[in-house]
């Protein structure tokens, strides 16, 4: 079974709702924080999701499938072929994904730079998406 799959109008908006979400929280959680490195990993793992999502809207909108598989790293292919975009959205959803893994599952904390690196991946992709006419 191929993990792409068609994504019509209704799965976009759906999906570009959830972008900015979790790209919400993410920042109030950090305007919140007396220290961004306490929550950290959690700011940073909302920021994937954020771009998870608007990577989805993305190719939904322009291509009209999304990646469905449990690699979030397939996606990045499908991002490639948007025009005129696609190689920087795919290079900004490539580094969060990059950030997944630590921020989530291991027991090292991200960094400042990362956190930082994080937070301007995630808006570009979900600004891309917002400036969708969906």
């Amino acid at each position: 079974m191929s993990p792409v799959r068609p994504a019509d109008h209704g799965f976009a908006a759906g999906r570009r709702r959830k972008a900015v979400q979790f790209l919400t929280a993410a920042e109030e959680i950090m305007d919140l924080a007396e220290d961004g490195a306490d929550i950290g990993d959690a700011y940073v793992t909302l920021c994937v999701h954020a771009g998870i999502a608007a990577a989805d809207t993305l190719c939904a909108h322009y291509l009209g499938q999304y990646n469905s598989g449990e690699n979030h790293n397939e996606a990045t292919a499908l991002l490639r072929r948007l025009q005129p975009d696609g190689l920087a959205h795919s290079a900004d959803l490539a580094q969060l994904l990059a950030l997944k893994t630590k921020a989530g599952y291991t027991h090292r904390p991200v960094t400042a730079q990362e956190r930082l690196q994080a937070g301007r991946r995630a808006r570009t992709l979900v600004d891309a998406a917002r400036a969708l006419p969906l």
